[in-house]
């Protein structure tokens, strides 16, 4: 029997998606006047902050999205055309005119430790639908093609980014960093604490790194569906949770459809979405600039923000032909 025709798809919205990748690529950089630069009172007893997070998140994004170092411990003549983020920052402040000061680089890497990142997000008209994957991104060690070449050295550090993004508008919703030596499954969990306890999910579509009892039990006290694969040699779970029995139905469906007929009806193939916005938070960078671990994490929040402020500029829509 010769296999079915692979499935083409349309762009049906070219125009609006064009304008949304040249709005894109503009220089045009808007403050707003009315925005807290300065740091609100906290009432507290002690050295009051100068910034608040609002700024301290503008500088670190410019840093981020340019690959601006804070400072460089080189002569500027061998910097060449790169400059530091916090002149930068000083340049677009004072073309605005609004008169604000810059935070100092070592104001800017303290605080970035601690940073309580904002994300923001416009969110889906329906229920959410999730799409869960992770991947590794390097912090130090040599390029690949050094490594490729020369073998790599011992002194190769990874981090590993999990993500769970929104099917309807690709907009990462959740995020968290771990080291490489944590398995997918046990942060599951942590990614759907992310979600506001009044968001409606409807499903959680992950491959099957996630198909253990833990993922399975935590998606259903969401009152979501799971969209998992079993592994090639999974057994029945004994059912006594809601996770355990939907898990046991997602097992029994897929041997009697067969696992490619499976994906196919459960719109588990959705999940290669995920994988794409993958490739496009490494756009920002093979590798993280920072060295702290928290400050890793705060970077990689921020890389999230800016991803999410170009997505919601406008994403292709498709639709299946034939």
């Amino acid at each position: 029997m010769s296999r079915p025709p692979k499935t083409t798809y349309k762009t049906t919205n070219w125009q609006s998606y064009n304008q949304a990748l040249r709005q894109g690529g503009s220089l045009t950089v808007w403050f707003d006047p009315s925005m807290h630069w300065e740091a609100i009172p906290s009432g507290r007893r002690g050295r009051q902050q100068a910034y608040s997070d609002a700024a301290i998140q503008a500088c670190l994004t410019f840093k981020t999205l340019l690959g601006l170092p804070l400072r460089q411990g080189v002569p500027l003549s061998a910097i060449g055309p790169r400059t530091m983020a916090r002149g930068f920052v000083a340049s677009l402040l004072e073309l605005s005119g609004l008169g604000w000061s810059v935070p100092d680089f070592s104001t800017l890497s303290r605080r970035q430790k601690t940073l309580n990142v904002t994300i923001p997000y416009r969110g889906s008209k329906g229920p959410l639908h999730l799409l869960v994957d992770s991947t590794g991104i390097k912090v130090e060690g040599d390029g690949e093609w050094h490594t490729r070449n020369h073998g790599g050295s011992k002194r190769r550090v990874w981090r590993k980014l999990h993500l769970g993004i929104d099917e309807e508008t690709l907009e990462i919703r959740a995020v968290e960093v771990t080291s490489r030596n944590v398995g997918d499954a046990p942060v599951l969990p942590d990614l759907l604490v992310q979600l506001p306890p009044d968001q409606e999910i409807a499903t959680v579509t992950a491959d099957g790194a996630y198909d253990t009892r833990a993922c399975h039990d935590a998606i259903a006290d969401r009152g979501a569906a799971a969209i998992i694969p079993p592994r090639r040699n999974a057994r029945p779970c004994k059912p006594d949770t809601a996770g355990a029995r939907a898990r046991n139905e997602i097992l029994r469906t897929s041997k009697h459809l067969g696992r490619a007929l499976w994906r196919n009806w459960s719109g588990y193939n959705q999940r290669s979405r995920v994988e794409t916005k993958m490739n496009c938070v490494k756009l920002l960078g093979q590798k993280l600039m920072s060295r702290d671990f928290d400050r890793q994490v705060a970077e990689v929040q921020i890389r999230a923000a800016v991803m999410n402020r170009f997505t919601a500029l406008g994403i292709p829509v498709t639709v299946a032909l034939g």
